[in-house]
């Protein structure tokens, strides 16, 4: 399994390759020059050199001690992508069983010191950087924090201006050659040569690899805004306004090719579009600050081959790390006036719904039609056919007219894309969303009435997982809303009521 000292190492390697292939003379001024201090002072700045030493020194030093605080003392296992978890489980950790919360407390105050040294290391680099103070921010977003470290790697000190303005022979003959002067001339050969990039990148990770998570979602959409923006400003400063339109307009552009492609449905790229757009744009402001400042654009090739590499490097982790996806929970109630033993003859098995009028499952979604059910009691299967197949349930409790429990023991597809073509099947079709168990429990209300309330265990090997949760969750919670609407409507109707 690929650990995160060899992942981080292999781009620490490539930083080292390309400052090896500057001139001699910008080498020169990388010299590493590291003082105790720098590890806790805030004011001043610091070089190229020493903020690779020590970031990388430092990395080294927390996952191996995460490692063995996680293995020795709570004997959990503890990889390069255990340091993003979703910041909710921090802010309610008093409500954590109490092994989890201790854990968690324990790798936060571990975490503290090291937060300080990377902090204002990263403050005293973008002060040696020129570049704004507040892009401290970044140090605290998952996965951009590792992209801005090699930004911050490579881009010069202010110093440095002299030599750093002149890019390599090679790289500055060729931009001047392909990339126009006008306006849209530049953004448009922006566009042409970022996004068949980002096309090969999705090929590889998606359709290759089948992973759908950091790398995709995260790392190549702020590459793909940060290298778009500096290609657009590569002959003159462009505005802020353009640069912001240029970085969404390549993923607009980088969305349809995948449609036109059949790499991918309509669907799952309008629930990736809002985070996709929002890192692009990330990522072309980063890259609007370095094109306004001539001695840092001057390494924007370096940045845009790293960050380029960092997208792969990080799908393939992924890939060969194989990170087990959380346990995830709905649950969804509604009051019923009608007894529970009439909800409970609707809920074990129920007739043909009407077509549904939600437009998520009208886009493709899948969505119940009808539920039917063989034997009664534990071990006996429920069958509930969707749009796009049948869920075959086993139930592993029954007790009438109160709870109702099964295991999912094969599914359909979660949904039929949306496209121009007739059929498309892309990878994240099969076992990514993974519904696991259901339980519902019937609870009698005064006058007569019962409250139905459903839960509905399921995994969503799709990352960030906060973020595809939202979406899986709105997803399982139709779902429900749907069944328990007919199951109401039914129950009340019924000629004992």
């Amino acid at each position: 399994m690929i650990t995160a000292v060899s992942f981080f190492a292999a781009l620490l390697l490539l930083i080292g390759l390309i400052y090896l292939w500057q001139p001699a003379d910008a080498r020169t001024k990388g010299v590493l020059r590291v003082r105790l201090s720098d590890l806790w002072r805030w004011d001043g700045a610091v070089d190229r050199g020493p903020y690779v030493l020590i970031g990388a020194t430092g990395f080294a030093v927390k996952h191996n001690l995460d490692r063995v605080i996680a293995s020795f003392v709570f004997h959990r296992p503890w990889g390069l992508f255990n340091y993003w978890i979703p910041p909710t489980k921090a802010m309610h950790i008093t409500l954590l069983p109490e092994q989890d919360a201790k854990f968690l407390a324990t790798m936060l105050v571990v975490a503290l010191p090291f937060v300080w040294v990377g902090v204002v290391l990263t403050l005293r680099r973008l002060r040696g950087a020129g570049l704004p103070v507040w892009l401290v921010g970044a140090f605290f977003l998952p996965v951009l924090n590792l992209a801005f470290f090699l930004i911050l790697s490579l881009i010069p000190s202010q110093g440095d201006r002299a030599i750093e303005t002149q890019q390599p022979q090679g790289w500055r003959d060729f931009l001047d050659k392909v990339i126009p002067e006008h306006a849209i001339g530049s953004a448009a050969m922006a566009q042409l040569l970022t996004v068949p990039v980002a096309l090969a990148a999705v090929a590889v990770g998606a359709s290759g690899l089948g992973v759908y998570g950091w790398g995709l979602f995260v790392a190549l959409p702020f590459w793909v805004g940060l290298a778009s923006v500096l290609l657009y400003g590569h002959r003159r400063p462009r505005s802020f306004g353009g640069c912001m339109l240029v970085s969404a307009l390549s993923m607009v552009l980088l969305g349809a090719a995948l449609i036109a492609l059949a790499f991918e449905g309509v669907i799952c790229l309008a629930m990736a579009f809002p985070i996709g757009l929002t890192l692009a744009c990330i990522g072309g402001s980063i890259g609007y600050i370095i094109q306004n400042r001539p001695w840092a654009k001057a390494q924007a090739p370096s940045m845009m081959l790293v960050l380029l590499l960092m997208a792969p490097a990080f799908m393939g982790a992924e890939y060969v790390s194989a990170e087990r996806p959380p346990a995830l929970e709905v649950r969804t109630a509604i009051d019923i006036q009608a007894s529970p033993n009439e909800v409970w003859r609707r809920l074990i098995s129920f007739p043909r719904l009407p077509e549904p009028q939600d437009w998520l499952f009208r886009l493709g979604v899948a969505y119940p039609m009808q539920a039917s059910i063989q034997g009664q009691g534990v071990g006996a299967v429920r069958e509930c056919l969707f749009s796009t197949g049948t869920f075959v349930e086993r139930i592993d409790a029954w007790e009438e007219n109160k709870r109702l429990q099964f295991s999912i023991t094969s599914q359909p597809l979660v949904m039929r894309e949306l496209s121009p073509y007739r059929e498309i099947h892309p990878r994240h079709l099969d076992g990514y969303l993974q519904p696991q168990q259901a339980e519902f429990v019937l609870m009698p209300l005064p006058g007569g009435g019962t409250r139905l309330e459903g839960v509905s265990r399921y995994s969503n090997n799709m990352w960030p997982a906060g973020y595809w949760q939202l979406w899986s969750d709105q997803i399982v919670h139709r779902v429900h809303r749907r069944v328990f609407e007919h199951i109401k409507r039914l129950a009340e109707a019924a000629p004992s009521n």
